[in-house]
């Protein structure tokens, strides 16, 4: 049996990573609403706020069954809603994890996923003592493959059509972390 997995409360120079209040259910419907956002995601965008509200509470039974920690990551200066990051999967008999995030439009290209990411894994090495992180990113979605290479991630090999979302057919690359190729990044990651 599994113990509980408190999310941690994680801070960067310019983020805030913390676990899912009820007062997010607004920007994270936002966020999984936006048909842009999501356009490489393996879901469809969401159509009912209550749909925010399962999501809130899945992270919650995520921490208690020990299985991740997906976090709401905020702008220290003003305290906007970013997006998420998250370890999930969590298996500490293997020491690995599958690291996730998901950011609106409007954080992109400041460099805010790939400082949230780099924080949450300095957790996952040093806290959870994990080995490997795993993460897996839409081919057409560059952005995001950025973001894991820049985190020291190595493209690993390549899902065929793993994903048919709305008729789209789509690939899926596979990137994988070792713990000791891991660099921690220092504070800020400035954007490219």
């Amino acid at each position: 049996m599994r113990t509980s997995l408190p999310a941690p409360s994680l801070h960067t120079a310019r983020l805030r990573l913390r676990a899912f209040e009820d007062a997010d259910a607004n920007d994270l419907f936002a966020l999984h609403s936006s048909g842009y956002v999501l356009r490489y995601w393996d879901t469809p965008p969401w159509s009912e706020r209550a749909r925010a509200e399962k999501f809130i509470t899945a992270c919650r039974q995520m921490a208690q069954e020990g299985t991740g920690a997906r976090l709401a990551v905020d702008r220290a200066s003003d305290g906007a809603f970013l997006g998420w990051c998250s370890l999930s999967k969590w298996n500490p008999d293997y020491r690995s994890a599958s690291l996730g995030y998901c950011y609106g439009d409007a954080a992109w290209g400041h460099g805010y996923a790939t400082e949230a990411a780099g924080a949450l894994l300095r957790w996952a090495f040093d806290t959870l003592d994990l080995n490997r992180v795993q993460a897996e990113t839409d081919t057409r979605n560059v952005a995001s493959a950025r973001v894991l290479e820049k985190l020291g991630f190595v493209r690993e090999g390549t899902l065929r059509e793993d994903c048919v979302v709305n008729g789209d057919v789509s690939d899926s690359w596979v990137y994988g972390l070792i713990r000791r190729e891991w660099e921690p990044p220092s504070e800020p990651v400035p954007a490219r």
